[in-house]
């Protein structure tokens, strides 16, 4: 590997998605193991060969295919709710590593388009599946991935930096129990996800346009 390069430097050429496919928990974490030279420069599915090559100029080093193990490179995607299922669960919030999903307790969620980085987190906890993925609109600006502007990344990584802080904060001194506080919200889910079986058994399944 080059000597002297930093961090910050790999971290710039990684997309920000934080989708942990690499088998770090960020992209962050990632760039400081290529760093240590503990992991390889192949490990970033969203990245894909353009992560891959712009890493081996970076670090002097030849390029490889991509990891399979990894996953695939389909392109660039965002997430959106069917906000007619939604039962307002909040795990989706919860999961999102950029806070990029707005909605509160029992009320319908929403994804931002623009602020979602495809990482595709908030599907395994959504308990009614009203979570897809479409593709994402190309993207304009020079960067190392051909659809996504450098800004999109930025954004990604000073959400992240907030969300960390905001997670980081001192606890509220009131707070509830957590084992009633966790044993009702999985009651309250079950019950929700109850509710709507019920009326899609009574209203047969929906035709797509």
């Amino acid at each position: 590997m080059s000597p002297g390069v930093s961090i910050a430097a790999i971290d710039a050429l990684l997309p920000q998605t934080q989708c942990t496919k690499c088998g770090y928990p960020s992209c962050l974490d990632y760039a400081r193991e290529i760093a240590k030279e503990t992991s390889d420069i192949n490990r970033c599915p969203p990245g894909g060969t353009h992560s891959i090559n712009a890493l081996a100029d970076l670090l002097g080093t030849p390029p490889k295919p991509l990891d399979p193990s990894c996953g695939k490179s389909d392109g660039w995607i965002y997430a959106r709710i069917d906000e007619a299922e939604c039962i307002g669960c909040t795990l989706c919030i919860a999961a999102c590593p950029v806070d990029a999903i707005v909605g509160s307790g029992k009320l319908m969620h929403t994804i931002m388009q623009n602020e979602c980085t495809g990482c595709e987190l908030c599907l395994a906890p959504c308990p009614v599946d009203c979570i897809t993925l479409a593709p994402c609109a190309p993207f304009e600006g020079p960067t190392p991935w051909p659809d996504l502007a450098p800004e999109k990344a930025e954004r990604a990584r000073v959400r992240i930096a907030n969300r960390r802080q905001r997670l980081g904060a001192p606890a509220p001194t009131a707070v509830a129990p957590v084992p009633p506080t966790l044993k009702s919200r999985r009651a309250e889910i079950t019950a929700s996800v109850k509710r709507r079986r019920g009326q899609r058994q009574r209203t047969g399944p929906s035709i797509s346009q």
